[in-house]
């Protein structure tokens, strides 16, 4: 059975090729606006459902995989920034603090019930200069990502500790979908 990677993130398609696993990718088109008053955890579940759902519409025959990645500061929820100086704050809001990468994914299998779960990692960022903030985001790399940062780049460096999944904060929790996959 085919397995369909139900996303346009570079990043969850390197680690779910890192498993080993062989997959196709199809991107979902869907609004990703929080609906109001909607939680980070009922937005993550509910986008990557749809996310899962617009794909199956043409795969029936398709084991769907798909996810969607927040940032979370008390409660306030940092998608991708959509420009510079929304970029920057974001930094600012997060140096010297910790927040949560939350990843809400889903997997549709023909003839089974479709999965869906969520993955929270604690992040925390040591105090960071006006200056690097600035030449980070000069870079162009935040300007994808949620919280307006990666992980796995530019802002490694940024990163003072972790509490529990890191390829949560890069986009998939492999470690969960694996075993998702499995059952």
């Amino acid at each position: 059975m085919t397995l369909i990677l139900a996303s346009a993130s570079p990043r969850r398609a390197e680690l779910l090729k890192s498993t080993g696993l062989d997959f196709e990718i199809r991107v979902s088109e869907i609004d990703e606006s929080p609906l109001p008053n909607e939680g980070a955890e009922a937005l993550v579940l509910r986008l990557s459902a749809e996310k899962a759902k617009a794909v199956r519409v043409l795969y029936p025959d398709a084991k769907i995989l798909a996810a969607d990645t927040i940032v979370v500061l008390e409660d306030q929820i940092l998608g991708k920034p959509k420009d510079a100086g929304e970029a920057e704050a974001m930094l600012r809001s997060l140096s010297g603090r910790a927040h949560e990468v939350m990843t809400g994914f889903t997997l549709v299998r023909p003839g089974y019930d479709s999965h869906s779960q969520r993955v929270l990692t604690q992040v925390t960022f040591r105090e960071l200069s006006s200056a690097e903030i600035r030449s980070y985001v000069q870079s162009g790399e935040p300007m994808d990502k949620a919280g307006a940062y990666g992980i796995q780049c530019g802002a490694a460096g940024f990163v003072s500790g972790i509490e529990g999944s890191y390829t949560n904060v890069v986009g998939l929790p492999l470690a969960e979908v694996l075993v998702a996959l499995s059952d």
